[in-house]
C-alpha cells in the first residue's frame, strides 16, 4: 500500500468515525443512535484493517474481525432488543365523568396505552437536556478542544495515523457529552460505547492497537457491562414503566 493511499484511507475511516459520533449526539431516536453506533463499529473495524494491511500484521486482521463482529453487530443488536412490556408500572389517572366501573375500565385502558407508549418511547424519540442546535455546537467545541490539545503532540510525527489521533479524543469527549445530556439508560449506554470506541481509535492510530488477547479480554468486559446495563434498564422499565434515569430519584429510604 502506497503512503498516499494509506493516508487517504486513514482519513476516510477517521472522518466516518467522527461523523457517526456526531450522529449519535444529533439523533433523538434511540434506534437511530444505535444504528449510528453500529456504523461506527464498522468504521473502526475498517480502520484496524487498514492499519493491519499497511503493517502486514495478520494479528491485526483478526482484531479487525473481532471489532467488526462485536462493535458492529453484537453490541448494537443487544442494545436494539425491544424491552418486554411493563407489567407493574403505574397507570396514569383517567379523567372524565362516568361511573366507577367506567373509570376502572378507563384506567386499565390508559395503563395499557401508557405501557405501549413507554415501549415505543424506549427506542423512539427522547428529549435530551440540550436541544439539537446546542448539542451540535457543544460537539463542535469539543472537537476543537481535542485538536487543540492533541495536535501539538502528534504534529511532529510522520505517520498519517498519528495525525488522525485527535479524532479519537473528540470521540471520547462526544461520548461523555452523550452520557451527561441523555436521560434514558440505553442512550447513556450508547454514549459509553461511543466513548470506548474513541479510546480504541486512539490506541489503534497511535500504537497500532494492543495484543489480541488484551483486546479480546477488553471486548468481553465491554460486552458483559452492556448486558448487565441492558438487564438493569429492563428492570427499570418493569418497575417504573420507563428507562428515564431521572426516575431513580424516587428511590429513597
Amino acid at each position: 500500500m502506497t503512503e498516499s493511499t494509506y493516508a487517504e484511507l486513514i482519513g476516510l475511516c477517521a472522518g466516518a468515525l467522527l461523523l457517526t459520533s456526531v450522529l449519535t449526539v444529533w439523533y433523538r431516536s434511540q434506534r437511530a443512535s444505535i444504528r449510528a453506533l453500529a456504523l461506527q463499529g464498522v468504521a473502526l473495524a475498517a480502520l484496524v484493517a487498514v492499519v493491519a494491511v499497511d503493517r502486514s500484521e495478520a494479528e491485526l486482521i483478526v482484531v479487525a474481525a473481532l471489532v467488526l463482529v462485536l462493535k458492529g453487530m453484537v453490541l448494537p443488536w443487544v442494545l436494539s432488543r425491544r424491552p418486554a412490556p411493563a407489567t407493574g408500572a403505574p397507570a396514569p389517572p383517567q379523567r372524565g365523568a362516568g361511573s366507577a366501573g367506567d373509570h376502572g375500565a378507563g384506567d386499565h385502558g390508559a395503563g395499557d396505552h401508557g405501557a405501549g407508549d413507554h415501549g415505543a418511547g424506549d427506542h423512539g424519540a427522547e428529549t435530551p437536556m440540550l436541544n439539537p442546535v446546542a448539542t451540535l455546537v457543544a460537539a463542535a467545541l469539543l472537537g476543537i478542544v481535542a485538536y487543540a490539545v492533541i495536535w501539538p503532540l502528534v504534529a511532529g510525527s510522520a505517520s498519517p495515523a498519528a495525525h488522525a489521533a485527535p479524532v479519537g479524543i473528540a470521540m471520547v469527549l462526544i461520548g461523555f457529552l452523550v452520557l451527561v445530556t441523555r436521560r434514558r439508560a440505553i442512550s447513556q449506554l450508547v454514549g459509553f460505547l461511543a466513548l470506548d470506541n474513541g479510546i480504541a481509535t486512539v490506541a489503534f492510530l497511535v500504537s497500532g492497537g494492543v495484543p489480541i488477547l488484551i483486546e479480546f479480554g477488553v471486548s468481553l468486559d465491554i460486552l458483559l457491562v452492556t448486558l448487565i446495563l441492558q438487564v438493569f434498564s429492563r428492570r427499570m422499565r418493569a418497575v417504573f414503566g420507563d428507562t428515564d434515569v431521572d426516575r431513580m430519584r424516587e428511590l429513597r429510604d
